[in-house]
């Protein structure tokens, strides 16, 4: 028993040290590094959701929920958004796509204090179904996030 005990401790430290994790795991993910404050940028970004006519559905922020158990984390918001024109059209080329829905909008605070914004390309969410109606709502889509993300930059 000794001997398996020190043979599984010898090879947990002769094993090498675990990667860093994927920061961006899936195909289509975009990651936009911002010179604004975390709260600032999470401000303009519900902003700029709003101002090119998309829903938010929900918002997550991590940080507050760990603030709530005492709990000090660095800001961690996710932001969901999306539209009933494109529910109705997302459902009615596929309804097992619906669980893509609404599409989310990760922001993170960088050590500095800036927001980093990472979310998945909305024509690589819907493309993995295979469907052409889903394809076109996808770079329709595609074009309204880069408007969104371009304006909570300005």
């Amino acid at each position: 028993m000794r001997i398996m005990i020190a043979a599984a401790v010898a090879l947990m430290l002769a094993a090498p040290p675990a990667a860093a994790e994927n920061p961006t795991p899936y195909s289509g993910m975009k990651s936009v590094e911002t010179k604004t404050p975390f709260a600032a940028y999470v401000k303009k970004l519900k902003g700029a959701i709003k101002a090119n006519r998309m829903g938010i559905v929900g918002h997550a922020c991590a940080n507050c929920s760990a603030k709530a158990i005492g709990v000090t984390i660095p800001g961690n918001n996710v932001v969901m958004i999306f539209h009933p024109k494109f529910a109705v059209r997302m459902l009615k080329a596929s309804v097992a796509a619906g669980i893509e829905a609404p599409l989310r909008l990760y922001v993170t605070e960088n050590k500095d204090g800036t927001a980093r914004l990472t979310y998945r390309l909305p024509s690589h969410v819907f493309g993995a179904y295979q469907v052409p109606d889903l394809d076109a709502m996808g770079r329709e889509l595609d074009a309204i996030v880069a408007k969104i993300v371009a304006d909570a930059a300005g």
